[in-house]
C-alpha cells in the first residue's frame, strides 16, 4: 500500500517530498491511515483538527485522541471549535455544507500563516463511488460524474486509489487505533443511505463495484476534458465581453449541438439553474424582450444577443438641476452653460449635446427615469409621441429603457438625454439666450 501511495503521488503530481503539508485529521480511519503513510514518507506534516460540536462528548473524545496522536508523532497541532448548527442557521446552509465551509476557510488561514503548501484530506475510493451516485440521484452534468479530484488547488487526496477495506487492512497490520463516528451508521444522511443500503446491493451485482466506479470516473474525467475544450473553443465565437455585461450571440448559440448544456456552463456561475437555462434556450426561438433572473443577475433575450448583467434596482429617484449649476456628476455627468445667441453660433449634430431656448425653461429642471404614459414632442416632428413608442421605434432593449434619463422643465420632457430634444423648447430665430448641455 505504501508503494502504491508513493506511485500515485508521483503520477498525479500531488506534492514533492520537501513540501510542507497540513493534514486534516478527524480521528477516523481514513485520516489516521493518511497521517501514518505521510509520516512514513517523511513528509513535513502539521495536523489540523476541527471540533464541530455535533456529537457532544464524542466530539470532545475525538479532539483528545487526535491531540495525543499528534503529540506521539511530534508534529505541530492546530485545533479549533466550531458551533456548526448556529453557523448553518445563520448562513442558511445544510450542516454538511456549513462544516465544509468552516473547515476549509480555517485550513486556508493556517496554510498562509504557517507556510503549508498543501492540505491533505482522507477521501478514498468508496467516497468517489458514493459521490458519483449522490450526484446522479440529485441531478448532475458531466462534472458531477467525474467524482472527486485528486488535486484541486491546495487540496490533495492521496488515498483516492484505496478502498475502505484496504484502509482497514492497513490499520490492522500496523496496529493503528482510530475513532468510529457513531453517525456513520445512521441512515438519516444521503451519503449513509448510499453507503449502507445502495452499495451492498451493487456489490452483489458487481463485487468489484468500487474499482469499476473508479475506472469509470477516470474515463469521465477524460470526457470532461474534451467537453471543456469544446466549450472554450465555441465560446470564442459565442461570447462578447463588455465592461458591465456579457453578450451571448443567439445566432451562434443556435448552431451549437447541445445548446442547453453549453449555455448552462456559461450561466451556472451566475446563479442560473438547469431549468432556467432550458427556458432561456426556448426563448431564442421566440420574440425578444423576455427577462430571466437569478439571485444576482438578469439576462435579457434581446434581438441578436442574450445580454447578461448584474441585477440592479431601477433608480426611481428624481434629481434637481439648479440654474446656477455648471456641472453635475449624479446620476449622470453633464456640463451646463448659458451662452448668448450670436451669428457664429452653430447647432451640433452630436446627440450628446442639447441646446434650448433658455427663456422657455423653468428652473429647477428635473432629471428622472421614464414613467408609463410619458409624452413629448420629438424635435423635427409635428405632434406628440409616447416615450414608450419612441423607445420601440429606436429599438431600445429593456436595459436601454431602464438606463435612459429624461430632463424635464415645468413637468414637461425637454430632452430624452443622449437621444432627442423636445420641439417645444428648440432654438428659433427669436431666441437670444441659449442653454447648452453636454452629456459626458
Amino acid at each position: 500500500m505504501f508503494r502504491k501511495l508513493v506511485r500515485f503521488v508521483e503520477e498525479e503530481n500531488l506534492f514533492y517530498r520537501d513540501d510542507k503539508i497540513l493534514v486534516a485529521v478527524s480521528g477516523g480511519i481514513d485520516s489516521v491511515v493518511l497521517l501514518h503513510l505521510l509520516k512514513k514518507m517523511e513528509i513535513n506534516c502539521g495536523v489540523a483538527h476541527c471540533n464541530f460540536h455535533l456529537r457532544g462528548n464524542e466530539s470532545d473524545g475525538d479532539f483528545d485522541f487526535v491531540q495525543n496522536l499528534t503529540k506521539n508523532y511530534g508534529m505541530p497541532f492546530f485545533s479549533i471549535d466550531f458551533y456548526t448548527k448556529e453557523y448553518a442557521a445563520e448562513k442558511k446552509l445544510s450542516i454538511e455544507m456549513a462544516a465544509r465551509e468552516l473547515r476549509y476557510q480555517w485550513f486556508d488561514k493556517i496554510c498562509k500563516s504557517n507556510s503549508y503548501q498543501y492540505i491533505a484530506v482522507g477521501h478514498h475510493a468508496d467516497d468517489v463511488a458514493e459521490t458519483v451516485l449522490i450526484n446522479l440521484v440529485r441531478g448532475t452534468g458531466i462534472h458531477g460524474l467525474s467524482g472527486i479530484k485528486s488535486k484541486l488547488g491546495k487540496i490533495v487526496r492521496p488515498l483516492l486509489p484505496f478502498t475502505r477495506k484496504e484502509l482497514e487492512q492497513y490499520a490492522s497490520e500496523n496496529n493503528l487505533s482510530y475513532r468510529e463516528d457513531s453517525t456513520n451508521k445512521e441512515t438519516d444522511f444521503v451519503r449513509n443511505k448510499i453507503r449502507h443500503q445502495v452499495m451492498p446491493v451493487l456489490e452483489k451485482i458487481n463485487p468489484a463495484i468500487r474499482n469499476t466506479m473508479s475506472e469509470n470516473v477516470a474515463r469521465f474525467r477524460e470526457v470532461e476534458e474534451m467537453y471543456n475544450y469544446l466549450i472554450d473553443k465555441n465560446n470564442q465565437h459565442l461570447l462578447i465581453k463588455k465592461e458591465n455585461s456579457l453578450l451571448i450571440s443567439i445566432c451562434e448559440l443556435k448552431k451549437i449541438k447541445g445548446p442547453i448544456s453549453h449555455l448552462h456552463e456559461i450561466l451556472s456561475s451566475y446563479g442560473f439553474h438547469h431549468r432556467d437555462v432550458k427556458n432561456i434556450v426556448d426563448s431564442i426561438y421566440a420574440t425578444s424582450g423576455k427577462l430571466f433572473y437569478s439571485a444576482t443577475h438578469q439576462l435579457l433575450r434581446d434581438r441578436e444577443f442574450l445580454i447578461l448583467t448584474e441585477k440592479q434596482e431601477i433608480n426611481k429617484k428624481e434629481y434637481s438641476v439648479s440654474k446656477l449649476d455648471e456641472y453635475i456628476s449624479v446620476p449622470i455627468k453633464v456640463n451646463m452653460t448659458f451662452v448668448d445667441r450670436t451669428s457664429s453660433f452653430q447647432f451640433s449634430k452630436d446627440s450628446n449635446i442639447a441646446c434650448f431656448d433658455a427663456d422657455k425653461l423653468k428652473f429647477p429642471l428635473i432629471l428622472r427615469k421614464w414613467k408609463e404614459g410619458d409624452v413629448f414632442c420629438p424635435l423635427g416632428m409635428k405632434g406628440s409621441k409616447k416615450i414608450s413608442d419612441f423607445f420601440i421605434d429606436r429599438k431600445f432593449s429593456i436595459q436601454d429603457k431602464e438606463n435612459t434619463w429624461l430632463l424635464c422643465s415645468g413637468g414637461k420632457i425637454i430632452w430624452v438625454v443622449g437621444h432627442r430634444m423636445d420641439n417645444r423648447f428648440k432654438i428659433t430665430d427669436e431666441s437670444t439666450n441659449i442653454y447648452r448641455l453636454e452629456l459626458l
